[in-house]
């Protein structure tokens, strides 16, 4: 990765972390364009860039998040974050297969967009408007949902706002809601991934050059993110997802229509020689575990 890269990864994952419009399937698109996609490194900072966005929630939010009278607060986000835990532990290795899939990603596109067109009909009986009124089988049902966005493309945030709608939170708690549980949630992936970097390739990150781009990368997030997610709020306010559904399945198709066209992969398949390598390490630490 060069540094124009770098900065452009960043950008485009504070833009979409936050946005129902899957921060995953853009970054995976992006960095498929941009000829990085088979990239261990690559694939390592489209992860771990993500702390940087969500120190951008806990800036905005922080009267939430250190208001350590109201413990409640923390418990639902833990009881919402448990099923996202267990499974994408689970199925670490299923999901790490597709996210080299850019069709993967534009059939998620189109889905979820169609999804979005509808979601304002279908849950408009909203009665919770307050982290106070939700139940904690209410914040365990939301992060079933969140489980569906380990399908790239989906959308955490666009799962857990449907998820929340469906719950009868209202349009603007229902991204809010969305956005807390991004904190536990993120963070914990990238903690896992980065984890599994120094375990299985730690020469990445003891590569000055890689930290730097991390350091850097998680800066254009943090600054991005901070302005997305107050004008998506704003937004939110006066307008419906429907905007949301149509751009989706309009990159959806373009996304198609570039893979077609062989401007994308259809599978980002690592070169031979990192396949080989990849698969040496992951034989070590299977004999080691044995």
């Amino acid at each position: 990765m060069n540094w124009l890269q770098v900065i452009i990864l960043s950008i485009v994952e504070g833009i979409t972390e936050f946005l129902p419009i899957s921060s995953t399937g853009h970054m995976i698109i992006t960095s498929s364009i941009m000829g990085i996609s088979s990239d261990e490194f690559t694939k390592l900072f489209e992860i771990c860039v993500q702390p940087g966005a969500i120190l951008a929630v806990v800036v905005l939010y922080w009267k939430k998040f250190f208001d350590f009278s109201r413990l409640q607060f923390y418990y639902k986000l833990i009881v919402a974050v448990i099923p996202a835990l267990i499974l994408g532990y689970l199925l670490s290795d299923k999901i790490d297969e597709l996210l080299e899939s850019p069709v993967t990603v534009a059939m998620s596109f189109i889905a979820g967009g169609v999804a979005l067109l509808f979601i304002d009909n279908l849950f408009n009986k909203a009665e919770i408007e307050s982290e106070e009124k939700l139940s904690y089988l209410k914040s365990f049902s939301i992060g079933l949902w969140q489980v569906i966005a380990m399908i790239p493309g989906v959308s955490r945030s666009a799962a857990t706002i449907v998820g929340g709608m469906q719950q009868k939170l209202s349009r603007k708690f229902a991204a809010e809601f969305s956005f807390f549980l991004a904190v536990p949630t993120l963070c914990a992936a990238a903690g896992y991934k980065i984890l599994k970097a120094i375990k299985e390739q730690p020469e990445m990150l003891k590569d000055k050059q890689n930290l730097l781009a991390l350091g850097v990368g998680n800066l254009i997030a943090f600054i991005v993110a901070m302005i997305a997610i107050r004008t998506f709020i704003q937004y939110l306010q006066k307008h419906s997802f429907r905007a949301f559904g149509f751009y989706r399945i309009f990159a959806g198709l373009i996304i198609l229509a570039l893979i077609y066209a062989n401007i994308i992969k259809k599978e980002n398949a690592a070169p031979a020689a990192e396949q080989a390598k990849t698969s040496m390490v992951k034989s070590i630490v299977v004999k080691d575990r044995t």
